[in-house]
C-alpha cells in the first residue's frame, strides 16, 4: 500500500509540476489555457477562474494535463443535429453553450445545432422550434461539453498558433525547465535533511554506528591521516588507501590507521575491515560540510551529477539499444516500492532523479514530445513564417505512434521481467 502511495505522490508530483511550467508561460505567451487537470479520468471537481481556465481535478491520481487552445488534439466539434441549450445575455449573445444534456440554465433555449464557428465568425446556428436562427457567440463565451467539463471557447486570436514563435518556444520548453527546477529543489532539500553535505577534501570522516572504525574507538570528527603508512589527505585518498591496503587481506586481519582526534592528539589505531563480497570496509563516511551555501551547493552538485548518470545512459541507449536499459510504469512502480520501504529520503532521491530524467526525456527532439515541439519552433523562427497546421498534425501524429509503440513493448518487456 505504501508503494502504490509513493507511486501516486511521485508521478503526480512530477507530472504536475511539469504541466504548470507549460501552463504558467501559456498564459504569459497570450495563449488560453482551457482547462488545468490534476490527475486523469471523470472529473470529482472543476472551477472555472478569472482567467478563463477550468481548474478540474479527476479521479484517477496520476499526474494532470493542461489543454491549450489550439494545440495538440484540443478541438470542438458538435455533430449537426446535436441537441443543445444556449444562455444569452441582455444583448442576445451566446454566453454559454450547454452539450452535456443537463439542465444548467432554466432560462437557456433549446436548439440543435446545424452549424457553428467558435475560431473566426463566433456563431452557431440551429432549429429553434423547427425555426433556423443564428447566433452571435460571445468572445468569452463557455462550452459545456458532453461529459460535463465547462471550458471556454477557442478564439484564433488566443489559440497556440497565433502566439509568437518566442513564446510557443518557451511554454514548450517550461515543461523540462520546471522538472529540473524541482528536482535541484528536491535534491537542496534531501541535503538539508541530511544535515550538510560530503566534504570530499578533506579526510575527515563520519564513524559508522557499528563499523569496524568506531569497534577500534574511532569517533565522527577524527581526520585520518594514513593507513598502513600511506598518506591521505582527501575522501578519493581514503578511498585509494583503503583499496590498496586491503589488497591480499584475509579475513580477521588488521590495519594500522593514524588519526588525528578533534583536540589535535594523533592515535594509532588498530581496525579490523569487514569484508563483503570480497570487498574489506573499515565503517567511515566523508564529514559533512553544514554552511548554509554549502548544503545549496551541494542540492546543486547531487543534481548536476544525476544529470551526467542519465545523459551517460542515454549515450549507451543510442550506441546499443536494449529495451531492458528502458522502464515504464511498471518499473517506476517497483521503484516507488522499493524507495518506501527504505523511508522519505529514498523517496525524495527517486522523485528527485525522475524530475530530471523526464525533463531530459522530453528534451529528446521526437516529434511529440517537447524537444519535437521546440525543434519546429526554430525552424519557425530561421524560416521566419510557421510550418502549416496540417503539416505539424502529420509530424506530431507520427511521433505519437512511434512513442506509443515504443511505451507498449516497454511496459510489456516491464511486465515480463517483473512477473514472469
Amino acid at each position: 500500500m505504501l508503494g502504490i502511495l509513493s507511486f501516486f505522490i511521485i508521478f503526480g508530483v512530477i507530472v504536475t509540476v511539469h504541466e504548470f511550467g507549460h501552463f504558467y508561460f501559456a498564459k504569459k505567451s497570450g495563449i488560453l489555457v482551457r482547462e488545468f487537470a490534476i490527475g486523469m479520468g471523470p472529473k470529482i471537481f472543476a472551477h472555472i477562474g478569472k482567467d478563463g481556465t477550468a481548474y478540474t481535478i479527476r479521479i484517477l491520481p496520476l499526474g494532470g494535463y493542461v489543454r491549450m487552445a489550439g494545440w495538440g488534439d484540443d478541438t470542438t466539434e458538435i455533430k449537426t443535429g446535436t441537441p443543445a441549450a444556449l444562455t444569452l445575455n441582455a444583448e442576445g449573445v451566446v454566453t454559454r453553450i450547454n452539450l452535456s444534456g443537463k439542465q444548467i440554465d432554466r432560462t437557456a433555449l433549446p436548439i440543435n445545432v446545424t452549424a457553428y464557428d467558435l475560431e473566426a465568425d463566433l456563431t452557431i446556428s440551429g432549429l429553434v422550434l423547427d425555426e433556423q436562427k443564428t447566433y452571435r457567440v460571445h468572445h468569452d463565451a463557455t462550452i459545456i461539453e458532453e461529459d460535463g467539463t465547462e471550458v471556454r471557447i477557442a478564439p484564433l486570436d488566443v489559440q497556440y498558433q497565433n502566439a509568437t514563435v518566442w513564446g510557443r518556444l518557451m511554454t514548450n520548453f517550461a515543461g523540462p525547465m520546471n522538472n529540473f527546477i524541482l528536482g535541484v529543489l528536491v535534491f537542496i532539500a534531501l541535503v538539508f535533511m541530511q544535515g550538510g553535505t560530503p566534504n570530499l577534501q578533506t579526510a575527515q570522516i563520519r564513524a559508522t554506528e557499528g563499523g569496524a572504525f568506531a569497534v577500534a574507538g574511532g569517533q565522527s570528527g577524527d581526520t585520518i591521516l594514513s593507513i598502513e603508512g600511506i598518506e591521505v589527505s582527501n575522501w578519493s585518498d581514503l578511498q585509494q588507501a583503503v583499496e590498496t591496503a586491503t589488497k591480499g587481506l584475509t579475513a580477521g586481519s588488521s590495519l594500522e590507521i593514524e588519526v588525528q582526534k578533534s583536540s589535535g592528539q594523533k592515535e594509532t589505531l588498530v581496525v579490523t575491515p569487514l569484508e563483503n563480497s570480497g570487498s574489506f570496509y573499515i565503517g567511515v563516511m566523508p564529514a559533512l560540510k553544514t554552511g548554509l551555501w554549502d548544503k545549496i551547493q551541494g542540492g546543486f552538485a547531487q543534481a548536476w551529477d544525476t544529470t551526467f548518470l542519465i545523459l551517460n545512459g542515454l549515450r549507451s541507449l543510442i550506441t546499443n539499444f536494449s529495451l531492458n536499459k528502458l522502464g515504464g510504469p511498471v518499473a517506476m512502480y517497483q521503484m516507488s516500492n522499493q524507495a518506501a520501504a527504505s523511508g522519505l529520503e529514498s523517496v525524495l532521491s527517486l522523485m528527485a532523479a525522475i524530475s530530471i530524467n523526464l525533463g531530459i526525456f522530453n528534451l529528446i527532439p521526437i516529434p511529440a514530445l517537447d524537444g519535437g515541439k521546440i525543434v519546429i519552433n526554430i525552424l519557425e523562427a530561421i524560416r521566419r513564417k510557421p510550418l502549416k497546421q496540417e503539416t505539424e498534425t502529420y509530424i506530431t501524429l507520427a511521433g505519437v505512434a512511434v512513442m506509443l509503440v515504443l511505451m507498449i513493448a516497454v511496459t510489456w518487456n516491464d511486465i515480463m521481467r517483473v512477473f514472469f
